[in-house]
């Protein structure tokens, strides 16, 4: 993830938008194509936030980062509104297929052989919100995922017994 990330940003702003959109706020690529300036110009309760309609017409809200903000800023350069991401050679707003050509430019450029897809970054990251430690709870609204049986999929660590809950439960109760 951080080779894609890296190289997503030395190919154009648009690619790098992209890929943060994707790979750390597990974005589809629906919803990443989507993403409007207007869309991350508020700022709630001390946070920069993405607003954006996901799967099922459900709105949701999503903090962005400084990192995130960083390569968005970039992308949007001068304009004050309209489509964040656009056709790098166009100029003309992206839409879901330039979306997958541009995570497989990425993927040529940062040499990963296998296939990446916009699917596979938002699977990246939440896989890796997993393993950082983020509570299944919390993977599961960054995923806006409704059922948590769903994100559960996404952890690679199910069964190590190092996390497994009888020892956090264990030193509550033991008051350690």
């Amino acid at each position: 993830m951080i080779r894609f990330l890296q190289v997503a940003q030395t190919l154009t702003v648009h690619h790098g938008a992209l890929a943060f959109l994707l790979g750390i706020n597990a974005l589809r690529a629906s919803e990443a194509a989507a993403v409007r300036i207007e869309d991350y110009a508020e700022t709630l309760r001390g946070h920069r936030v993405l607003h954006l309609v996901g799967k099922g017409n459900k709105p949701a809200a999503m903090p962005v980062t400084v990192p995130v903000l960083r390569v968005l800023e970039a992308c949007r350069g001068q304009r004050t509104s309209g489509p964040l991401i656009l056709r790098p050679l166009t100029g003309k707003p992206v839409d879901r297929r330039d979306v997958y050509r541009m995570v497989k430019r990425i993927a040529r450029a940062a040499g990963i052989p296998r296939h990446i897809s916009p699917h596979s970054l938002r699977h990246a990251a939440i896989t890796n919100a997993l393993d950082a430690g983020v509570p299944l709870r919390d993977a599961q609204i960054l995923a806006r995922h409704a059922d948590p049986r769903t994100t559960e999929h996404y952890d690679r660590a199910r069964g190590n017994l190092d996390r497994h809950g009888v020892h956090f439960l264990t030193a509550y109760v033991a008051g350690v």
